[in-house]
């Protein structure tokens, strides 16, 4: 492989363009994309000099392997407002390639970018989704929204509920492997958050089980009064202690799904807004190394004022870092309602039990022919067993969450983002 040597860099003639894994990407543009401002490590992985990228559209470096529908999907989030993550593989001046994994945020009258080099295990995955989605936009001549669309349909079958779950993933994973290639201990913040955000799905998994078996008990006290009318006198002990038992039952039922189950209910908040605060403290962290590089220029960045930039990115990981706060916040709350929606559950299964003991004692006194009730009497045992099992698993998961979220809540906002 030949090579061409460019002052102290030397760049292969074809292939990747060298872009270290310690190296951090800025630039800031105005509202229509124009560069205004940029670091010496974005001139010189480009391969533009500074009179090239100054008041140039950000497309210039923009590659043909890119899908249109990733970009539908930046410019959506940007123009609504919201900071976005994004693989992106971009085109030197040169020729060369090079990846990163990208955030952008609106930034006064523009928007601000910095980004990092994606070394995970997701990075392959993402350029195999990327040909696939580019080859389809090519031969069905779809719309950059069209092509959205299917990269979100894509993500959902990786697991992802939708783009800002994938994107906050991405970037904690980026970190992952981005620390350890560069020989960091583990962020204890991405630690907790990790614990956190399993916990939440955990709390789902079981929550929709709960749900489950409400529906598959629904029918069986019902069955009991039948079969108790066959065997004991109209208006008997069973028949009125299965009805009681069917009349809690139900309202344990729609207590739960008013207050847990619910698509509305704060229970579902908590992995979203999770996703949201995790996002926001590693787009804080990134801003802040960021800044902190600029420090270390000693190139000349084309008459830029590097002092400002370092300030204006400052802000921004303040302003993120406070958003994840109010974020955690929000989490902590919910976890402490989870705590106590276990308790008033608790409450309701003890009803449950004391019903279903007085029923098996009045069914052990009917005449023989009462073998059928007994095994009614059985499934809303096993019921009641795995209820308390699921109810003793959201509980655990709920004082995962609010430890978590308790311990990155302190005065000292640094310990939210940094070793």
């Amino acid at each position: 492989m030949g090579f061409v040597e460019k002052r102290d860099v030397y760049r292969p003639s074809t292939g990747e363009a060298p872009f270290r894994i310690d190296e951090l990407f800025f630039s800031r543009t105005d509202k229509r994309g124009v560069i205004k401002s940029a670091n010496y490590i974005f001139k010189r992985v480009s391969g533009y000099e500074w009179d090239e990228l100054l008041g140039v559209p950000h497309k210039l470096i923009r590659h043909a392997d890119m899908p249109k529908g990733v970009f539908w999907l930046f410019w959506e989030a940007l123009n609504n407002g919201q900071p976005i993550g994004a693989y992106v593989k971009n085109k030197a001046k040169d020729g060369l390639y090079y990846w990163v994994f990208a955030i952008a945020l609106p930034f006064n009258d523009g928007f601000l970018s910095v980004r990092l080099k994606p070394t995970s295990k997701i990075l392959g995955v993402i350029e195999k989704e990327y040909e696939t989605l580019l080859k389809a936009e090519q031969a069905d001549k779809l719309t950059p929204e069209q092509s959205a669309a299917i990269l979100l349909t894509q993500l959902a079958t990786l697991g992802f509920e939708n783009y800002a779950a994938f994107s906050s993933d991405a970037l904690m994973q980026e970190f992952s492997a981005r620390d350890k290639g560069m020989g960091n201990p583990v962020n204890p913040a991405q630690t907790k958050f990790n614990k956190m955000t399993a916990a939440a799905v955990s709390l789902k998994s079981e929550t929709e089980a709960l749900t489950v078996g409400f529906d598959a008990i629904s029918t069986v006290p019902t069955n009991m009064r039948i079969i108790a009318a066959r065997l004991e006198p109209s208006g008997g002990a069973i028949s009125s202690l299965s009805q009681n038992y069917w009349e809690m039952s139900e309202e344990m039922s729609r207590w739960f799904q008013n207050y847990v189950s619910g698509t509305g209910s704060n229970f579902s908040a908590i992995g979203h807004t999770l996703v949201i605060s995790q996002f926001y403290c590693g787009a804080a962290r990134l801003l802040q190394e960021s800044a902190e590089k600029f420090s270390g220029e000693r190139r000349s960045l084309g008459g830029l004022d590097a002092e400002k930039e370092k300030a204006n990115m400052h802000d921004v990981a303040a302003t993120f870092i406070e958003k994840a706060r109010l974020g955690l916040t929000q989490v902590a709350h919910e976890a402490e309602h989870i705590l106590r929606a276990i308790a008033m559950m608790r409450r309701f299964t003890l009803g449950l039990s004391s019903t279903r003991v007085m029923c098996n004692i009045e069914s052990a006194r009917l005449p023989s022919g009462g073998g059928s009730l007994v095994d009614v009497i059985d499934q809303l045992e096993q019921f009641q067993g795995n209820l308390v099992g699921q109810l003793d698993r959201i509980e655990t998961h709920g004082h995962c969450i609010l430890e978590n979220a308790s311990t990155l809540l302190t005065k000292d906002s640094r310990v939210v983002i940094r070793h």
